[in-house]
């Protein structure tokens, strides 16, 4: 039997949006002890620093630079900076996202506004930004992590579910443009919600105040995909057995899911709207800054987490068959 051959990405450089918490500091510790160069752009400069020291400690080379992507002269400047340092580019993991839940007419504007600057716009003023530097080395990979939300609407986020389906259209289109370019990709990751600090920033209104669920996938595993798409890069990819499972549902059960989900939401809804919160989408997000966020409960055992799956799969594939079964 053949023996899978071993892919190095040592001294490669790779630039890396969102990197000071959540699967955005998760990726940078990832690609660090790879041994990457890496350029790391955030909002906020404190926590991003601290984002360098953990690369550092792992022996890689690191620098921040602080970073909006809803702007795109300082995306520019992320580049230029980049380029400056190493010489070239050889990944950029589109990451920097925000997230506002509510009724819709009850989020602020600006917000809504912002809101789409970051997560569309940012990506755009990525992908805008660094395929010219790919074209000119005749290489390069653009790793856009997506979210589930690309392909199925997040109840009571609709600003978030439109910014997320717009990059997935940004992203088809550019797989196309580069297609004729062998050794420049454009790859889409596409997990489910993670158990990172990305819910404890988010914005709130309509009196909604959540935590994640114990079951949502490990940040440090959307990491690990990020560089395998590095190695090995891919069109597209579902990173965890529950964000495949959710887009097979909601492919056969559209308005049962929707109307479930927003069900359950507005059940969480209060009239006392104290816990309402910009979180990080007017400015840069605050403590914690960490890579794992607080849940709803304790995470479970790894085997419960595989019997869980199990029954939910089971519990699918049932009404997948029901929904198929002619009537008699």
């Amino acid at each position: 039997m053949k023996s899978k051959e071993i892919i190095s990405i040592r001294n490669k450089t790779v630039v890396i949006t969102g990197a000071s918490s959540g699967v955005g500091r998760a990726a940078a510790e990832a690609f660090a002890q790879e041994g990457c160069n890496l350029i790391l752009a955030a909002r906020g400069k404190e926590a991003l620093e601290d984002t360098v020291a953990i690369c550092k400690s792992f022996g890689a080379f690191a620098i921040a630079i602080p970073t909006n992507v809803a702007e795109y002269k300082e995306v520019e400047h992320l580049t230029e900076k980049a380029l400056e340092i190493t010489g070239a580019i050889d990944f950029w993991v589109n990451n920097a996202g925000v997230m506002a839940t509510g009724r819709f007419e009850e989020t602020p504007v600006e917000v809504i506004d912002q809101l789409i600057k970051t997560n569309l716009l940012g990506y755009m003023h990525g992908a805008r930004s660094v395929l010219s530097v790919f074209k000119k080395q005749g290489h390069g990979i653009l790793i856009n992590n997506i979210s589930i939300g690309g392909w199925m609407p997040a109840p009571y986020g609709t600003a978030y579910s439109a910014s997320k389906y717009g990059i997935r259209g940004m992203v088809e289109c550019l797989q196309g443009e580069v297609s004729d370019q062998p050794d420049i990709h454009v790859v889409a990751l596409y997990p489910s919600i993670q158990r990172s600090t990305g819910n404890m920033h988010s914005a709130k209104y309509s009196g909604l105040d959540f935590k994640i669920p114990p079951t949502a996938a490990d940040p440090k595993k959307l990491a690990e995909e990020m560089v395998a798409m590095a190695k090995n890069p891919k069109k597209s990819k579902f990173t965890d057995w529950s964000s495949l499972l959710m887009k097979t549902a909601y492919g056969f059960f559209p308005k049962a899911v929707i109307n479930s989900t927003s069900a359950a939401l507005r059940l969480l809804m209060r009239e006392d709207r104290t816990t309402d919160t910009d979180g990080n989408i007017l400015t840069p997000s605050k403590s914690p800054m960490q890579v794992y966020g607080e849940t709803i409960l304790p995470v479970p055992s790894k085997k419960s987490k595989i019997l869980m799956a199990g029954i939910l799969a089971a519990g699918a594939i049932f009404m997948i068959s029901k929904s198929r079964k002619p009537i008699s």
